[in-house]
C-alpha cells in the first residue's frame, strides 16, 4: 500500500529525533538516523504494529490523544503538531471556497501609509495579492513573477538578491507545505506545487523532507541592484479578516546601514511613483 501523507510524515520527524534528545539509551548498531519505530511506540505509548500501520498507510485514523503523544514523542512545535492532526483529518482544513483573495481597502491604506517599511499580502499559495511602493521597489518591480514561490525557485536573480538563499529556499518550502496542510484541495495551490515540482529539483528535494513550520519573527539579508546590501526585520501577521491570507511588513534597525539603503530604496520607490 502507498504510503499517506502522514505516514511519510512521522518518517521524517523520526529521523530527526535522536535517542539522547528523547532520554533513551543507545545500545548496538543503529541503521536508521534518529529513532527507531519500536522507540516512537514506546514513547507514545501504542503498540510498535499499530506505529508500524501508520507509518506504512494501513492505519489513517488516529485519536486525538494519540496524535497528541505522537507529536510528544517526536518534539513537534506547535506549527508541526497542527499539521500532524490536519493530516490526520482532525485539524481545520480551509474550503476551496473560503480562501480570499481581496485585500481589504483599508489594509491597502494602511500599508501605503508605511513609504519606509515594505509590506506585502500574499494567500496560501505565496500568490503576492498587494504590496506598497517600497516593496515593488525592494522586489524589483516583480519582474519575474509576483509569485514568492515562483521568485525564490525559478527567478535565477533571486540566489544573489537573498543572501542566504539555501536557508530561505528551505523556510519558504516548510511555509508552504504547512499552507498545502491547510487547503490542500484549493486549485491555486496545487497548481503551483505542481510547477514547482515540475521545474525545481530543489523545491522537490525540501518538500520531500516534509518541514511544516510558520513564518516567524526573523531577519533576512537582501543585495538589491539599487542600494547594495541591507538587512531588513521580517514580521508576519495573519490576516483575520480573509483566512489564508498574512502580511508581512519588513524594517531595519535605526541608524543601521540597512535603514540608510532602506531609506535610499523609498526615495527611489517614491520618484518612480511620481514619474509620468
Amino acid at each position: 500500500m502507498a504510503r499517506s501523507e502522514l505516514g511519510a510524515y512521522l518518517t521524517t520527524r523520526r529521523a530527526g529525533v535522536t535517542p539522547a534528545q528523547a532520554n533513551l539509551p543507545v545500545t548496538g548498531h543503529r541503521r536508521v538516523p534518529g529513532l527507531r519505530r519500536e522507540e516512537v511506540a514506546l514513547l507514545s505509548g501504542v503498540s510498535a504494529d499499530y506505529y508500524v500501520r501508520l507509518e506504512q498507510g494501513r492505519e489513517r485514523n488516529p485519536s486525538a490523544q494519540v496524535l497528541d503523544a505522537l507529536a510528544a514523542a517526536l518534539r513537534l512545535d506547535e506549527d508541526g503538531r497542527l499539521h500532524l492532526f490536519r493530516l490526520a483529518g482532525l485539524g481545520p482544513q480551509s474550503r476551496a471556497a473560503a480562501v480570499v483573495d481581496r485585500v481589504e481597502p483599508s489594509l491597502l491604506a494602511l500599508m501605503d501609509a508605511w513609504p519606509h517599511n515594505p509590506a506585502i499580502v500574499y494567500n496560501r499559495a505565496y500568490d503576492v495579492l498587494a504590496s506598497n511602493a517600497i516593496a515593488d521597489a525592494l522586489f524589483h518591480g516583480w519582474a519575474h513573477s509576483r509569485n514568492l514561490m515562483h521568485v525564490v525557485f525559478t527567478d535565477p536573480a533571486a540566489r544573489t538578491f537573498y543572501r542566504d538563499w539555501h536557508e530561505v529556499a528551505h523556510n519558504s518550502v516548510a511555509g508552504f507545505r504547512l499552507n498545502h496542510g491547510a487547503a490542500p484541495d484549493h486549485p491555486r495551490v496545487r497548481q503551483v506545487l505542481t510547477e514547482l515540482l515540475d521545474d525545481s529539483p530543489e523545491f522537490t528535494d525540501l518538500w520531500t523532507r516534509h518541514d511544516a513550520r510558520g513564518k516567524a519573527l526573523e531577519h533576512k539579508r537582501f543585495v538589491h541592484h539599487d542600494v547594495g546590501p541591507l538587512t531588513l526585520t521580517m514580521q508576519t501577521f495573519d490576516v483575520r479578516a480573509a483566512p489564508g491570507q498574512e502580511l508581512v511588513v519588513y524594517h531595519a534597525e535605526p541608524a543601521s546601514p540597512g535603514s540608510e539603503a532602506l531609506a535610499l530604496l523609498g526615495s527611489l520607490a517614491a520618484t518612480s511613483h511620481r514619474a509620468p
